[in-house]
């Protein structure tokens, strides 16, 4: 518990669906371009809960924070506007029926709703979509797959994956930083372009979140894959957007690789001055900075050590191109 306190995920805040191609190819496309993401979650996630009439809503005791609410009185909904008009309807009645999925179970619970004033309120907060930053990492020139993040994307009132029902990650440019310092990790600020599409997000994942890269990229310099067993301890770098959308390339050094685990694979620690000087290290929305040593992507940025922001945390690039491709 100790550790994990000391780590945060660099960003933000599964569909499975089937490919044509089930093998990733040996020369990729690296990333390191800044992306907005937004993610619209399959079912309405429930967020928390307020007061109604000075109190909480006594009448719905066996719902809780993470649940996702898929049907009202069977009718399937999908928006948090779905929801309010279903609501609306039966408001009358006093109650509804909420179908809702809980650890990949379904429920049917009974809602109570709360007339305060004119108008009837059911307690919850709902949330129907997640909205961030993050780096791309990869472009599969041959199935065209997209990987990013290298790490899941979960809801932050609840701490769960939010589960795709719908998904972008378009154009974004940086518009300032805060630094990242010892206690507290910084982060990168960015306008965004949510109608420049670059692609569709299918899976959000452990590893990372994929799917299917819409733009024409072949004119862009391919790397060749690197194993694990293939990365070596010394000197890399990752590349990343510090300013607008420019992408640069910074020195780092690998001091220590794990086979064992699934997600953190390359620990390392920032050495380019440039870098530290404008960052203090890692910042979330670096996530998915693709990591490259010598001719070959080895894997991307995934984590920051809070308590040494100019240390970080990589994943494997072949555990990300597997599940991508699964």
């Amino acid at each position: 518990m100790k550790k994990l306190n000391k780590i945060i995920c660099t960003t933000l805040v599964t569909l499975s669906f089937p490919w044509n191609v089930l093998a990733y190819s040996d020369y990729i496309i690296p990333g390191g371009e800044s992306i907005g993401i937004e993610i619209k979650s399959d079912g309405i996630m429930i967020v928390g809960f307020y007061k109604v009439n000075g109190k909480f809503n006594k009448g719905n005791p066996s719902i809780k924070v993470g649940d996702r609410i898929q049907e009202v009185n069977g009718k399937k909904i999908e928006t948090v506007d779905d929801l309010v008009t279903e609501m609306e309807n039966h408001a009358s009645q006093g109650s509804v029926e909420l179908t809702i999925i809980r650890d990949n179970k379904t429920k049917t619970i009974e809602l109570e709703l709360i007339k305060e004033g004119e108008t009837y309120k059911t307690g919850l907060y709902v949330k129907d979509e997640i909205t961030g930053i993050g780096t791309l990492t990869y472009i599969d020139p041959e199935t065209k797959i997209f990987g990013a993040l290298g790490h899941n994307i979960v809801e932050s009132n609840s701490n769960r994956l939010v589960e795709v029902r719908t998904g972008t990650i378009f154009r974004s440019s940086i518009t300032s930083i805060d630094r990242s310092v010892s206690g507290t990790p910084g982060g990168k600020n960015a306008k965004f372009y949510s109608s420049n599409v670059y692609g569709y997000i299918e899976k959000n994942t452990s590893s990372g979140i994929y799917g299917t890269y819409k733009l024409n990229d072949s004119s862009k310099k391919q790397l060749e894959v690197a194993t694990l067993d293939e990365i070596e301890l010394g000197k890399a770098s990752i590349y990343t957007v510090l300013e607008g959308e420019k992408m640069g390339i910074y020195d780092i050094e690998i001091t220590k690789i794990d086979k064992n685990n699934k997600t953190k694979n390359i620990y390392f620690q920032v050495t380019d001055k440039t870098l530290l000087e404008k960052t203090g290290g890692i910042v979330q929305g670096m996530s998915g900075s693709p990591i490259i040593q010598g001719d070959k992507i080895i894997g991307a940025v995934t984590h920051v050590v809070i308590s040494n922001p100019s240390s970080g945390y990589g994943i494997s690039i072949v555990s990300m191109l597997e599940d991508g491709e699964k």
